[in-house]
């Protein structure tokens, strides 16, 4: 009976850590898809600094490239094409590659291609739900959220979205472009919901990490802006 039962106990233990073993292919597959994602806005971030971008530049292989900065934008919209094929597969086969799948931080990989993509409205449910079974960690949820309303012309909920408009300077007449926080639904209660959700900044920080002052816009104000 006692070898019975320490049979059972070691099968137990066994089944659990299957259930629990990271799939390395997939998650070496999903760092190299992350980093293909991340390395071209890292080169394009304004707090980069130019040793930073110098390395990058010589990681991509780009040293003696006359063409690399003029083609930037292209070259990423190219990677962000090939790397939702990838990723759609991935999901297609496995569900969402979350953190019992793939561990930490690679878990963010695939959302990172999402939010980078056409396709947030498809995908939103799914990264919900992973977010609810902390998959993912539900920040990355609630930016995607913030992302797709904004996108769809309405206002956000937790102030994660900044935008960029081109407005004419009322002193000089000339074009100029205006970075603002997207409108945001109960700008009041705005660091409530984003302390409940998990963000560790208030939408004053995250506004001056994204390069930008913090100020209460509407839809109405914004539209109205020329």
């Amino acid at each position: 009976m006692k070898k019975y039962l320490l049979y059972v106990f070691v099968l137990c233990i066994s089944q659990s850590y299957a259930q629990k073993k990271i799939n390395e292919n997939l998650k070496k597959e999903l760092d190299s898809i992350m980093k293909s994602d991340q390395i071209l806005r890292e080169y394009i971030n304004f707090d980069t600094s130019e040793s930073r971008k110098k390395e990058i530049v010589k990681e991509l292989g780009r040293e003696n490239d006359p063409n690399f900065r003029k083609g930037i934008w292209l070259e990423m919209q190219k990677r962000d094409s090939l790397n939702l094929i990838k990723i759609e597969e991935i999901i297609k086969q496995y569900g969402y590659p979350g953190k019992s799948l793939v561990g930490e931080p690679t878990n963010i990989a695939a959302w990172y291609v999402i939010q980078h993509s056409s396709k947030i409205g498809e995908y939103l449910p799914v990264i919900e739900q992973e977010a609810k079974k902390k998959e993912i960690p539900f920040t990355y949820f609630a930016k995607m959220q913030d992302r797709y309303l904004t996108q769809q012309g309405k206002e956000q909920i937790y102030g994660t979205q900044g935008q960029m408009k081109q407005i004419t300077n009322k002193q000089t007449g000339k074009k100029e472009f205006f970075n603002y926080v997207s409108p945001i639904q109960n700008p009041a209660t705005v660091n409530d919901r984003r302390k409940k959700a998990g963000f560790t900044t208030t939408v004053e920080e995250n506004a001056k990490e994204m390069g930008m002052e913090y100020k209460v816009y509407t839809l109405d104000e914004i539209a109205k802006m020329n």
